[in-house]
């Protein structure tokens, strides 16, 4: 099974079928609309031509219209995707997906503590500064922990 993007729906059709009538000049390619996710009236803009949408007033904002189901609806990336017709069956199996165990952004830093941490050692180790035992269990600690990272987002 994959995702086609082309099959999106077209967005100002996709909006519009969602209850929400877009203003603005007809040779624009940002309008604006209510915005469901706060009540207001006149804040959320969509734009016609990628789908992407942004609210003014909450900050609620994606990059299509499959983020705005997604968000709209609570749905997960397949079920939003099937719900759009942009999920095809190609009778190939759904590729497993490994969770991370860290988001990406505390992926890399707990990497860069830990580079930092292995790049001290390997400079005390050129400067003929030995290792205590806590050091090299830390060490196996900090390899270990950028191994695991390294082999969750590959």
């Amino acid at each position: 099974m994959t995702f086609n993007r082309e099959l999106l729906p077209d967005p100002a059709t996709y909006f519009e079928s969602q209850g929400l009538p877009l203003a603005g000049p007809r040779n624009t390619k940002w309008k604006t609309t209510r915005c469901d996710f706060h009540g207001g009236s006149d804040s959320l803009r969509v734009n016609v031509q990628t789908g992407a949408w942004v609210c003014m007033a909450c900050g609620e904002k994606g990059g299509d219209v499959l983020a705005y189901e997604m968000a709209r609806t609570g749905a997960d990336f397949v079920a939003a995707a099937k719900s759009l017709g942009a999920w095809i069956d190609d009778r190939q199996p759904l590729k497993p997906q490994r969770s991370a165990p860290l988001p990406p952004r505390a992926a890399l830093a707990v990497l860069a503590f830990e580079t930092t941490l292995a790049a001290v050692a390997a400079g005390n180790l050129a400067n003929d500064v030995s290792l205590t035992d806590a050091d090299r269990i830390r060490l196996q600690k900090a390899a270990g922990r950028i191994n695991l990272i390294a082999e969750a987002y590959q």
